[in-house]
């Protein structure tokens, strides 16, 4: 089966299946009425760069703004504070840095590096996450010959949140998978939840999908601000009454109408990932 073949057959899936609980809207897409996707899905290449930490290039993905009316592409972020990617030149330091109001989740792609806040250190490389507190004085560094990038969430510290003394290290490809079912197919592996020290974002994500496989459409509303962003593989997104190419450095977020369902449909012969961050303020 070709990938015509299975995105048409995906979409009369969609459009025959008994998912009504799933708000499915049955009506054409219509301008000013449904929401614009090309708003909510942004990629850090369209974003000029700023210098951070001294020396740690970054790009927006995601950025403040509003979530039901985006002002500007990628402007839908209601709680967190930014969600950019990072590149740090090889052989490079970033300059010693204490947050102010935030912590940041740093999720490494490539290259090899560093990291040391206080006594802790921790090497660095693809799929090592780190969720750094604030006022805890770090250095990041480039050992290797490659830049070292990353994907960096900037989380807001809520009122009276007791956030962890020391930044939180994690190994991404030695985490246990923690779910292969969910939403149909959806190979989870928790990274870090507020038990390791999130504020505002109830969990840090990555979701595998193997070959030729789809996750289940569906919708979000209220208080929910929800983020997918391709670490591997191209796959394809689907959301409201489109269909979009999704590439490594593209992220989105999905409208919380109640009435703009998502999911990502992988047609290609190999696995995609995917990293996935959430606020969700109905479950504690």
């Amino acid at each position: 089966m070709n990938r015509t073949v299975l995105l048409w057959a995906f979409v009369m899936l969609c459009a025959s299946s008994p998912l009504g609980a799933q708000n499915l809207d049955g009506r054409p897409y219509t301008p000013g009425v449904d929401p614009d996707i090309n708003l909510y899905m942004n990629t850090w290449k369209n974003s000029p760069p700023v210098m951070t930490h001294g020396t740690l290039e970054e790009r927006d993905i995601l950025t403040k703004g509003d979530p039901m009316k985006p002002p500007a592409k990628g402007a839908v972020l209601k709680y967190v504070n930014g969600f950019t990617h990072g590149t740090l030149a090889p052989k490079t330091s970033t300059t010693p840095t204490k947050l102010k109001g935030e912590q940041e989740i740093f999720y490494f792609l490539t290259g090899t590096g560093t990291i040391k806040a206080g006594s802790n250190k921790a090497d660095l490389y693809s799929g090592i996450s780190i969720l750094m507190p604030p006022d805890r004085e770090f250095t990041i560094t480039s050992t290797g010959d490659e830049p070292l990038t990353m994907y960096i969430i900037k989380e807001p510290i809520p009122k009276d949140f007791k956030p962890v003394k020391n930044m939180v290290v994690k190994d991404e490809n030695t985490l246990p998978i923690s779910g292969t079912t969910g939403h149909w197919a959806h190979i989870v592996k928790g990274v870090f939840s507020k038990d390791d020290g999130l504020g505002t974002m109830l969990a840090v994500l990555t979701v595998t999908y193997d070959q030729m496989t789809i996750g289940h459409p569906h919708s979000h509303e209220g208080e929910f601000e929800e983020v997918w962003t391709a670490i591997s593989g191209t796959s394809v997104a689907f959301l409201g009454k489109k269909i979009v190419w999704q590439p490594p450095g593209t992220g989105y977020m999905i409208p919380p109408d109640g009435n703009t369902p998502h999911a990502n449909i992988n047609p290609t012969e190999g696995p995609v990932k995917l990293l996935y961050f959430s606020t969700r303020f109905d479950i504690k």
